[in-house]
C-alpha cells in the first residue's frame, strides 16, 4: 500500500480540472469570443479585428481564430496573471465588463487546445507571448504558465501602437466548421451583444466584415434594422441584496412596440432576418453589453405570438450582479426574489397591455386586408360613374384632417389607376351617432365606419372577422353598397342640398340603431 506522502492532496487536479471546465457553461462559439471581446474592451481598445482563417493543419483541426485589438497591451506579470483560471488584476471589481479572472483561460479552451497571447505595450517595444495548451497540461509538462519570452513582431502588430492578440488553435469545439458560417454567426451575434458600444464608437470588424449594431428593441437609428418606437421607460432602485438595503444600484427599464401595420407584411424570411419572429423577450444588459435575452420578470404572463411585437430592455451597473445572479461566463442570469418582487408587477402589466395593443393592430391589418377587395372593385368599376368634383369641400376637410394616421398609411394593394377615383375603407370612431361618414379629395373617396355604432358591433363585426366565403361575400356587398351611398352624397355641392343629405344619414343611422338595440 502506497504511502499518504506518494498521494496528491492538492485541492484542484490541474490536468483533471482544466479539461473538465471546458464543459463550464459556455453557450457556444458567439458567447466563448464575446469575453474576448470584454478582455479588449477593459483594455480600452477601440478597434477590435476577429481573424478566422484556414489552419495549416486542414484535417483535424481546419480552423484557427483570433482576436487583435489596440488596447493598451500587458507586461509580463499582467500575462501570465491573465492566463491563470482565476488570475486578474481587477478581481471582483464592478467598474468594467470582467470580475472573475476566468475568461480568457475558460473561454479560449471551451472551443480550442491551444490558446497563445501576444502583446505589446508601445510602437516598437518587445511583444510577449506566452500560451496554454491541453495536451501540455494533461502530460504533465505544464504546470505553470510559461513565463512570457519576447517574440519577433508578427504581422497582426502593425499599425497599432500597443495591444494584444489572442489566437486560438487546434479548434476543436467550434460550433460550425465552414469558415463563411461562423463568420456570418459571429456578426450578428456580436452586433447585438456590444451594440452600444459600437454606437459609442467602438470598431468591431470579422474576416474585414464591420460588426453593425443589432438593437432588439428596433429603436436605435443606426441599428442595422429600426422604426419602433419607445412605448415606456421607468427606474427603479434596488437593493444588492435582501438583506443589506445600504448598496443599491439603479436598474433601467425600456420597452419599445414594433409597427404592426408596416412590418407584419413582410415576409417570414424577412421577419426572420430582421429577428422579428420568435424574437419575444426581455434582452438584460450589464455595464452596456448584453448578458442574457429570454422571458424574465413577466411573472404570470405566458409567451403568445402577438409578443414577437414588442421588446424590453433592462440595463444595471456590475454593482448589482448579486441581485441579478450573474455568473462568471456573463451569459445568463438568475435574478434574485427581491429583484423580482420589484420589477414582475411593472413589467407584467405593461406586457399584457403591449400584447392587447399588437393583438388589436393585427386585427386592424386583417380588417384592412379584408377592405382592398371592396376597395378595388369599387376603383376599378368607378370609371363607369359620373365624375366626382376634384376640389375638396370644408367638410370634406375636416374629416381627412382626422384621419391623417390612418392614411398615411399605404393601402394593402397598390392599384395602378388611370384617372378616377382611388377608394378606401376605414374603421374610425365617429364623434356623431352615424354608421357611416366620408370625404372626396385628392383623387380618393374616403369611406369612414364607425365601429360604436350597433350595426358594425351585432352585424357588420361578426362578417369581417369570419373565414366563411358566404360572409366573406354578404361583407363586400354592405361595403360596396355603403360606398355607393357614399359617392352618391359626394356628388353634392350645394350647401342646403348638403344639409338636407347629411341630415337623412344621421336619421337613418340613429333609426338603424334603435331597431338593433337589445
Amino acid at each position: 500500500m502506497k504511502n499518504s506522502e506518494e498521494h496528491d492532496f492538492s485541492i484542484v487536479a490541474v490536468d483533471k480540472f482544466i479539461q473538465a471546465t471546458r464543459d463550464s457553461g459556455y453557450k457556444g462559439t458567439a458567447s466563448a469570443v464575446a469575453e474576448l471581446v470584454d478582455n479588449s474592451l477593459q483594455a480600452g481598445a477601440t478597434v477590435i479585428k476577429l481573424s478566422i482563417s484556414a489552419s495549416d493543419d486542414e484535417g483535424q483541426y481546419p480552423i484557427v481564430l483570433a482576436v487583435i485589438d489596440n488596447g493598451s497591451g500587458m507586461d509580463q506579470h499582467t500575462l501570465r496573471t491573465a492566463l491563470r483560471f482565476g488570475g486578474s488584476t481587477r478581481f471582483n471589481r464592478r467598474d468594467g465588463l470582467g470580475r472573475y479572472g476566468m475568461g480568457l483561460p475558460n473561454s479560449s479552451l471551451s472551443q480550442a487546445q491551444r490558446l497563445t497571447v501576444h502583446t505589446w505595450r508601445s510602437c516598437g517595444g518587445p511583444v510577449l507571448c506566452s500560451y496554454l495548451d491541453l495536451d501540455e497540461v494533461a502530460s504533465g509538462e505544464l504546470r505553470a504558465i510559461p513565463v512570457p519570452r519576447v517574440v519577433s513582431k508578427p504581422s497582426f502588430v502593425n499599425g497599432y501602437d500597443s495591444g494584444t492578440a489572442v489566437t486560438w488553435s487546434r479548434c476543436d469545439r467550434l460550433d460550425h466548421s465552414r469558415i463563411s458560417t461562423l463568420v456570418r454567426k459571429l456578426l450578428l451575434s456580436l452586433g447585438r451583444r456590444f451594440r452600444h458600444f459600437l454606437w459609442d464608437g467602438v470598431t468591431i470588424t470579422v474576416n474585414g466584415d464591420q460588426v453593425r449594431p443589432i438593437d432588439p428593441l428596433f429603436l436605435h437609428p443606426q441599428a442595422l434594422f429600426s422604426g419602433a418606437t419607445e412605448h415606456i421607460s421607468f427606474e427603479r432602485e434596488i437593493a444588492v441584496s435582501a438583506g443589506d438595503p445600504s448598496v443599491t444600484g439603479i436598474v433601467r427599464v425600456r420597452f419599445s412596440e414594433l409597427p404592426v401595420t408596416d412590418w407584419s407584411r413582410l415576409s417570414n424570411q424577412e421577419k426572420r432576418e430582421r429577428g422579428i419572429a420568435k424574437g419575444a423577450g426581455v434582452s438584460i444588459v450589464r455595464g452596456g453589453r448584453e448578458v442574457d435575452y429570454g422571458w424574465f420578470f413577466l411573472g404570470g404572463k405566458r409567451r403568445e405570438n402577438y409578443d414577437d411585437w414588442w421588446r424590453c430592455e433592462i440595463q444595471f451597473d456590475p454593482v448589482l450582479d448579486e441581485a441579478f445572479g450573474i455568473t462568471h461566463t456573463k451569459q445568463q442570469i438568475r435574478p434574485r426574489p427581491h429583484l423580482i418582487e420589484t420589477l414582475a408587477g411593472d413589467m407584467e402589466s405593461t406586457a399584457r397591455a403591449l400584447n392587447s395593443r399588437a393583438r388589436k393592430a393585427h386585427l386592424g391589418v386583417k380588417i384592412a386586408e379584408r377592405f382592398s377587395s371592396s376597395e378595388d372593385r369599387a376603383t376599378e368599376k368607378d370609371g363607369l360613374l359620373t365624375p366626382l368634383p376634384a376640389k375638396a369641400r370644408p367638410r370634406d376637410k375636416l374629416v381627412l384632417e382626422s384621419l391623417k394616421k390612418e392614411l398615411s398609411r399605404p393601402s394593402q394593394t397598390d392599384r395602378e389607376q388611370e384617372g378616377g377615383i382611388e377608394y378606401r375603407i376605414v374603421p374610425k370612431v365617429l364623434s356623431d351617432t352615424c354608421f357611416f361618414n366620408y370625404a372626396r379629395a385628392e383623387g380618393k373617396l374616403v369611406l369612414v365606419l364607425n365601429p360604436d355604432h350597433p350595426f358594425y358591433k351585432f352585424v357588420y363585426k361578426q362578417l369581417i372577422e369570419s373565414e366563411d366565403q358566404r360572409d366573406v361575400a354578404i361583407r363586400m356587398s354592405i361595403d360596396l353598397l355603403l360606398l355607393a351611398a357614399a359617392r352618391a352624397e359626394a356628388l353634392i355641392d350645394g350647401k342646403d342640398e348638403l344639409k338636407v343629405a347629411e341630415q337623412l344619414r344621421a336619421n337613418w343611422s340613429d333609426t338603424l340603431a334603435t331597431f338593433l338595440n337589445r
